[in-house]
């Protein structure tokens, strides 16, 4: 058996793993530590109970990752990670070997181990969330870069204002956090992060939910286009909450075609599809990183 984290801003989730990514247990507790010990000690009690079965522990996590080291640069949402070595803490208190990995590269990896990525060579695979989660696949291997930043797809900016030197990032034009707060204000929804009533008004064609959802949708399509000329892959698998939703692929695929309708310059063909895995697919990317580390 396997100890498996996934530290989110708002839940630290975690679950007891079998090797072949059964989850025997799970669960989860608020994000309420303020320090990197406090984390460790909160991580380190709902361990205890399950530690005479327990091989390892893998954790996903937020911010640039060294996983070999097990250190956390700037941290995300948990800005007092910054360069704390999280699996030498975490080892010190239970005595077990212990990987960590960037979150959105766990939802790469779940995706790469027994997900749709699972039989191809390279992928690009996006989660939308709060930000937008990269994760680089090539020569069916994940990428990290020479600064631990590849797939670091937030960064990218989509627009760019030459005299103020500044832009606008796809972390936030390609959130879908943001996507749905833009939507429930506009409609007045006492609850600004109601997704499921979003696309309930999406689904059923409300002209102002549909318009802020096509805009959200060419804007991500146009960032999937330079993706595919980056890279080149074979896919680009699209995770988070919203990827549960069937008209966000079916309406990124049309969105591309008609770009390159309007652009017959465009000869890139991206193969869009779904991820596998969408909530738990850290807790199963982390796992199969302790795989890869110690297998």
């Amino acid at each position: 058996m396997y100890f498996v984290y996934d530290i989110g801003g708002t839940f630290i989730k975690f679950a007891l793993m079998e090797n072949n990514g059964a989850i025997k247990m799970k669960d989860k507790f608020p994000t309420t530590a303020k320090s990197a010990d406090e984390l460790v000690a909160q991580m380190v009690e709902k361990f205890k109970p399950f530690q005479q079965k327990v091989k390892g522990i893998a954790v996903s996590c937020p911010g640039v990752v060294d996983s070999e080291k097990g250190v956390i640069y700037h941290g995300g949402s948990l800005l007092f990670m910054h360069e704390k070595n999280l699996a030498e803490m975490l080892a010190r208190e239970c005595h077990v070997p212990v990987v960590i990995q960037n979150d959105a590269k766990s939802a790469a990896l779940a995706e790469l181990w027994l997900g749709v990525a699972k039989d191809v060579q390279s992928a690009a695979i996006l989660t939308l969330g709060s930000g937008v989660g990269g994760g680089i696949i090539i020569d069916g291997k994940l990428q990290s870069g020479f600064h631990l930043m590849a797939g670091e797809v937030s960064y990218m900016e989509t627009t760019f204002d030459t005299q103020k030197l500044r832009g606008n990032f796809f972390g936030r034009t390609g959130s879908a956090v943001e996507l749905i707060k833009r939507i429930a204000t506009e409609k007045n929804l006492i609850n600004k992060k109601d997704g499921e009533r979003v696309f309930e008004l999406i689904n059923q064609g409300d002209e102002v939910a549909s318009q802020i959802f096509d805009d959200y949708i060419f804007g991500l399509a146009s960032q999937i286009l330079n993706i595919q000329y980056l890279i080149d892959p074979e896919i680009v698998a699209i995770g988070g909450g919203i990827s549960a939703q069937p008209i966000v692929v079916e309406r990124l695929n049309s969105a591309v075609q008609a770009i390159k309708s309007a652009n017959p310059f465009h000869a890139a063909q991206p193969k869009i599809v779904t991820c596998r895995f969408q909530n738990d697919a850290n807790l199963y990317g982390a796992l199969y990183n302790f795989f890869l580390q110690f297998n």
